[in-house]
């Protein structure tokens, strides 16, 4: 599989090959799905948590006797339907964390990855460097490939100066290879990466199988 490598001014300066094996993938729409799911439900805290009527301050004292004051009968004044009172039913920490394998989380990112190349997304380019943390410089960039709305930036390792100029766009973000996710890749349409976060990226997930 052949694609154009691009410089930063749009202009082709060449082509590459890329992996079949990790750009080659046919869709499988459950297993990303699936692995998506898994994804947004591992970024869940769980900690919201709510008091039941015996965790609520007060209430030790029965607020009137039982009979003959011609109103309803109440043990305590932290019951559910007190202000005040107890949560019935409401949320208490919990792990939402669900598990799934590793090679059929590679396998969904290599589907993903693979859609993105059939969609005409991604774009090699043939490096991506900011001198200085510049948000004007990356704009440019994203205009340049016809990706104003936003896009997501690869880089094969943590680039600040790259982070820094992007965090402030809109439908923009970045990642290097070893953070790459299947949910970012499919929630951006366009993916600009270098040539080395590609190669990078097909020897993280060419042999897993």
């Amino acid at each position: 599989m052949e694609v154009p490598v691009y410089d930063l001014s749009g202009a082709i300066v060449g082509k590459t090959e890329l992996n079949e094996a990790v750009f080659g993938q046919p869709f499988n729409e459950g297993l990303v799905h699936q692995a998506i799911v898994r994804y947004l439900a591992n970024q869940r805290v769980g900690t919201a948590n709510t008091l039941r009527r015996g965790e609520v301050s007060g209430g030790g004292k029965k607020p009137w006797r039982q009979k003959g004051t011609g109103r309803a009968r109440q043990g305590s004044t932290r019951a559910p339907h007190w202000r005040g009172g107890g949560v019935v039913f409401g949320p208490h920490p919990r792990d939402y964390r669900q598990e799934m394998p590793v090679k059929m989380r590679r396998l969904a990112l290599r589907c993903a990855l693979s859609q993105r190349v059939r969609e005409n997304g991604l774009r090699v380019l043939q490096e991506l460097q900011v001198e200085r943390p510049r948000t004007k410089t990356v704009a440019q960039l994203l205009s340049t490939f016809g990706a104003s709305q936003g896009a997501l930036l690869v880089t094969p390792e943590v680039n600040r100066n790259v982070y820094l100029s992007a965090r402030n766009l809109p439908g923009t973000a970045t990642s290097f290879v070893d953070q790459l996710n299947i949910y970012d890749v499919m929630r951006h349409p366009v993916i600009l990466m270098p040539l080395d976060a590609v190669r990078r990226l097909e020897q993280r997930l060419a042999a897993t199988g």
